[in-house]
């Protein structure tokens, strides 16, 4: 007779993947409450300009998230760990932080405002197969069958989502083929990312997490402040201060920042690395289904061809996924800065 395990046993596995459902349902909708916020600003004019543009949610967003992270993650801060740290760990860091940090949430940020929420969220699934493709190229990783097929299925969905478009205002010619400025933004947002996750898998698997995420939070804040005066000038942020903006970045801070990052964090820490991975597929899902019932935005017919080549590479990659937990250690607990970004680079932008 099989003994039943005791249900207190059950309830750590349970209430992790319940944590992660509700990260993924928040994650998923951050970029259509971006744009609303954006609109809800564009009521409120200051002076003629629009308090909550994309760059001041972006920066006080990473300030929110950076709170939290440092909350989470702080006691890691300490002199004997950082000692460990080399030069070469300090360099791995900082390119990441430029890229994954200040460059890629820069450049999606931009492209919110130049096309639609689920045209971000499609062509933002780029980043998994590009990142397949670099880490089969420069740190030899085998993969099976499947996950190169889903691999290949994303990447012609998101070609489909970019080609078979509208012509629209923001479209440019590339050899004679009309491309989206905003789809254009996102794609080389999601390769900066894929760039930035390989230089984490290479040189940055024993940097503790919490190192890593608040330094990478924190300098890519940084760096895209400044670029942001360099680009736009020295009023850009003239109105980061202002109690119209922390209002609300308040509700999106608490929503998206503190609660979503906690309970992906909780759900990391008590679920393995392919449930974890299963789960955040969908985040694409949440957002189109987020962006229909907020923004009134509903799929176009190219979004729906695209969006359904994508999903039928999301379904081949986790039967590949699933053929290696059989092999290796997937079903062991995220609890790596390696794992968790195997685990978010399936994810694509989270909206911090």
């Amino acid at each position: 007779m099989t003994k039943l395990k005791r249900p207190h046993r059950l309830i750590p596995r349970i209430s992790g993947q319940i944590y992660l459902w509700l990260a993924i349902l928040i994650f998923g909708a951050s970029s259509a409450v971006t744009r609303k916020l954006t609109e809800i600003g564009a009521k409120h004019i200051i002076d003629g300009r629009n308090p909550i543009s994309l760059c001041n949610v972006l920066f006080v967003g990473n300030l929110c998230a950076l709170i939290v992270l440092i909350l989470i993650y702080g006691r890691q801060w300490n002199k004997a760990t950082l000692k460990q740290l080399s030069r070469k760990d300090w360099i791995g860091l900082t390119a990441v932080a430029i890229l994954s940090g200040a460059l890629a949430p820069g450049l999606i940020f931009q492209a919110l405002a130049l096309t639609g929420v689920n045209n971000v969220i499609l062509v933002g699934r780029v980043e998994p197969p590009l990142t397949l493709a670099l880490s089969i190229w420069l740190l030899k990783e085998r993969v099976n069958f499947w996950e190169i097929a889903g691999a290949i299925a994303g990447f012609v969905g998101v070609a489909l989502t970019i080609v078979l478009q509208s012509p629209g205002e923001s479209m440019m010619n590339m050899g004679g083929l009309q491309v989206g400025v905003g789809e254009l933004l996102v794609a080389f947002g999601s390769a900066a990312v894929s760039v930035s996750t390989i230089i984490g898998k290479k040189y940055l698997d024993r940097i503790p997490l919490g190192i890593y995420s608040i330094f990478r939070t924190a300098l890519g804040t940084v760096i895209f402040f400044f670029l942001a005066l360099g680009l736009y000038g020295h009023n850009h942020f003239a109105d980061v201060l202002s109690p119209f903006l922390w209002k609300w970045m308040f509700l999106y801070g608490a929503l998206i920042v503190v609660v979503g990052q906690s309970f992906w964090i909780k759900g990391l820490r008590s679920s393995t690395v392919s449930m974890a991975s299963l789960i955040s597929s969908f985040t694409p899902i949440a957002g189109i289904v987020a962006a229909y019932f907020i923004l009134d935005e509903a799929p176009t017919l190219a979004q729906y061809i695209g969006g359904s080549v994508i999903l039928i590479g999301i379904f081949l990659s986790h039967l590949g996924i699933r053929y290696q937990a059989s092999r290796r250690s997937m079903f062991s607990k995220v609890i790596s800065t390696q794992a968790e970004q195997k685990v978010e680079s399936g994810m694509g932008f989270k909206g911090i």
